[in-house]
């Protein structure tokens, strides 16, 4: 779970995270990276989608900075998977509320802007 999320920090299971990250149902904390810096491609989401999770959510930063471009979008529905879309905080709350009920959800959060 997501303990806590504030303009560049997100703490989960007590540590605390300055970069933007990928976090997995099952525990796992992966740095995340984008090619494009606001924008998210295709290869930006490709590890999260070889995991083969039920929902995959994108936290677009605390202002919805960051942009979703329409080729991750349709590889997310190609594979069957749903996709969240919201500021980081409100992507958190989806986060925690799909791991409460037990899903493979994989969260990508953009931490500023």
């Amino acid at each position: 779970m997501i303990q806590d999320y504030s303009f560049g920090k997100i703490k989960i299971g007590g540590e605390s995270y300055e970069k933007d990250v990928e976090v997995r149902w099952n525990g796992e904390i992966l740095d995340w990276w984008r090619e494009e810096g606001h924008k998210v491609n295709l290869s930006d989401i490709e590890r999260a989608l070889q995991k083969e999770p039920d929902f995959i959510v994108i936290g677009t930063g605390s202002l919805g900075k960051i942009k979703i471009k329409n080729e991750p979008k349709k590889a997310v529905l190609k594979e069957d998977i749903k996709l969240v879309i919201d500021k980081t905080s409100q992507a958190v709350k989806a986060y925690n509320k799909l791991k409460k009920v037990d899903k493979k959800v994989i969260g990508l959060f953009h931490l500023t802007c």
